[in-house]
């Protein structure tokens, strides 16, 4: 029986790993929520369909994307409360709340994020050094289950299934609803402030030191050459004062289009990365910049994943205590110098929090490298994957689609263990699946 709603349609994961011909379905309303559930044996749910590895959907899954439960509920200035439906994007809730200079600060990288893709992922923003991630912010969940129906959760209210569902790859059920606790933003403009360092040892100095002042603190660093490896740049983005500026911005589009030939190479990368360098080396140390361009990065700059190409690329996120970077830096840069992978992106920061369950998360010093997809390169990060268990070190399957089932389990180890054990203990059928969770065997 073909179910109402429902159409065909190949969906691709934003690093363009994996494709698949799928079954999704967008329901406008509560009822028919429930009734494409009930009719269907495995579910998973898609937000954007921007994270990178493929977790909104799955050959053998229904996809429920809820773009159309987009509304804002419920909003208490007083208390600073906001209850959002999952499929509101971020740009859209920030419209609403900076008017009352309100937001929360656990934003990830690009405006039309849905808030249930964002809970889902547990994302975390440039500050997540201060303010951790949107676990930090969220109070209440309304979640659906096809066997189970409507369940309310909270601290107080279901706590376990709460805990799961955060940062739970939506393998629990739907998000249909978010109550978030907004924290106070005085202005939306921003001043950025930079330091030139010529090595990771001088940026690991850096962040670590002043993370504790500067909220929103970061690094750029050069990775296309062992000769130049770890020269780059430190920003500092802090909240403009003295103002209360904010304009609403314009409804945002994504704008992924991948060029036809791949366009990022070693030659290409090198004199970017010249360039950037060289213009920040002897530009002003201090400028304005507006919201848009300080929390969401690569808006308007989505060339940078274009030029790729049609086989996408690689990301590899990788959670390291502080005290580790440097021995692990060492250990890289003798596989870089045998392997001389192609490396895109290479920046640092910091994050807080608790690891639990499957989330990317902990007291640690975020690496992020971006690599062009080919042959040398896989081989190259399997490699470097090998350097996890010796380093204790946390990869997120959020953003690194290739990553072995063995190396996911080893990582997360006795988490993982507890994550199945409850999921299971919830749902004995596993009724929500995606293609990363089937082949991680979550």
């Amino acid at each position: 029986m073909s179910i109402h709603f429902t159409e065909e349609r190949q969906l691709i994961s934003f690093d363009k790993s994996f494709s698949a011909n799928i079954r999704i379905s967008e329901p406008d309303k509560y009822k028919i929520l429930e009734e494409i559930s009930k009719r269907s044996e495995k579910i998973i749910n898609v937000g954007s369909n921007l994270s990178y590895s493929p977790l909104g959907f799955s050959k053998d899954s229904l996809s429920v994307k809820l773009r159309k439960f987009n509304r804002i509920l419920e909003f208490n200035e007083k208390s600073k409360e906001i209850t959002i439906e999952a499929g509101i994007t971020l740009i859209e809730f920030l419209n609403f709340s900076l008017k009352y200079n309100l937001w929360i600060p656990q934003l990830p990288g690009y405006p039309t994020i849905t808030i249930g893709g964002a809970v889902a992922a547990n994302s975390h923003g440039k500050s997540c050094a201060i303010h951790g991630t949107i676990r930090k912010s969220i109070k209440k969940i309304l979640l659906f289950h096809k066997d189970y129906g409507w369940i309310n959760l909270s601290e107080q209210e279901n706590k376990e299934l709460f805990d799961l569902t955060i940062g739970g790859l939506g393998l629990t059920g739907t998000i249909v609803s978010v109550t978030l606790k907004l924290t106070s933003l005085e202005n939306s403009e921003f001043v950025t402030r930079k330091k030139i360092v010529k090595s990771i040892e001088e940026s690991k100095r850096t962040i670590l030191k002043d993370n504790k002042k500067h909220s929103f603190i970061y690094t750029w660093n050069r990775a296309d050459s062992l000769k130049s490896f770890g020269e780059g740049i430190v920003f500092q983005n802090e909240v403009q004062s003295n103002s209360n500026i904010f304009k609403e911005f314009k409804e945002s589009k994504n704008h992924f289009y991948p060029s036809f030939i791949p366009l990022w190479n070693k030659y290409s990368i090198k004199i970017v990365n010249s360039i950037f360098l060289a213009i920040n080396k002897f530009s002003k140390n201090e400028k304005k910049e507006d919201f848009l361009s300080v929390i969401f990065p690569f808006y308007g700059k989505e060339r940078y994943f274009n030029f790729f190409g049609k086989k996408g690329f690689v990301e590899s996120q990788l959670l390291i205590h502080e005290s580790k970077l440097d021995m692990f830096i060492d250990e890289f840069k003798r596989l870089f110098k045998n392997y001389e992978p192609t490396i895109t992106l290479f920046s640092l920061k910091n994050m807080s929090g608790e690891q639990k369950y499957l989330r990317f998360e902990d007291n640690k010093i975020c690496i992020t490298f971006d690599y062009v997809y080919n042959k040398k390169n896989l081989n190259f990060m399997s490699m470097v994957d090998k350097l996890y268990e010796k380093y204790d070190i946390l990869p997120s399957i959020i953003k690194d689609s290739r990553i072995s089932k063995e190396i996911f389990r080893n990582s997360y180890n006795k988490e993982l263990s507890r994550f199945i054990e409850e999921i299971y203990k919830f749902d004995k059928k596993r009724i929500y699946q995606s293609e990363i969770s089937s082949r991680l065997g979550i």
